[in-house]
């Protein structure tokens, strides 16, 4: 009898972990080192840390239409030999009341190449699915592009988390394009 109590107790410590969104390790998916080493195999990748002026925060909030937050932002670069295969930017933001984290990958003339959320701290109803994220693949920053609902389709019942993601794309574009992309 006592087993069956334990076994009762067990299952019911279970559903109340499911039912009220107790956070649990599975909402983090990969490590960032973990992330970058799948994105870029067999590259080596560099840290770059920049501190960026006063002036090129303005052009990437204007390019973008995002708040940057920081001047302080770190750049991964991925290299085989002498040549550059891309680049990496690892963004944390808030979705609705918690924190997400985002691995952009871009190709070595500024596009996206990935969009893969590393951790989701959200519902996970509202994390976005692979098929959605793909639709990023080879965009950049031209104009009015990349508006939810214009170019990125929504994704029904997590509008919070579509435009999250959307926003920060084209911040991390315009960060590169400012930073890289000989944008002045």
């Amino acid at each position: 009898m006592v087993s069956m109590c334990r076994w009762c107790f067990l299952l019911f410590l279970f559903f109340c972990f499911v039912s009220f969104g107790i956070d649990s390790p599975a909402r983090d998916f990969k490590t960032p080192e973990q992330a970058l080493k799948d994105a870029f195999p067999d590259a080596r990748i560099e840290v770059k840390n920049i501190v960026l002026s006063k002036e090129q925060v303005e052009k990437i909030e204007r390019l973008s239409g995002v708040k940057l937050g920081t001047r302080l932002v770190s750049w991964y670069i991925a290299r085989r030999g002498n040549s550059i295969v891309g680049y990496a930017y690892i963004d944390t933001h808030i979705v609705r009341t918690h924190p997400e984290v985002v691995l952009y990958t871009l190709t070595p003339d500024g596009k996206i190449d990935i969009v893969q959320v590393i951790s989701f701290n959200e519902p996970l109803e509202y994390m976005p699915d692979e098929n959605w994220l793909k639709l990023f693949r080879g965009k950049s920053l031209t104009g009015e592009s990349l508006r939810l609902k214009r170019d990125i389709p929504n994704m029904t019942g997590a509008t919070l988390t579509s435009r999250a993601i959307t926003d920060n794309t084209r911040k991390v574009l315009a960060m590169w394009r400012v930073i890289f992309g000989g944008e002045r």
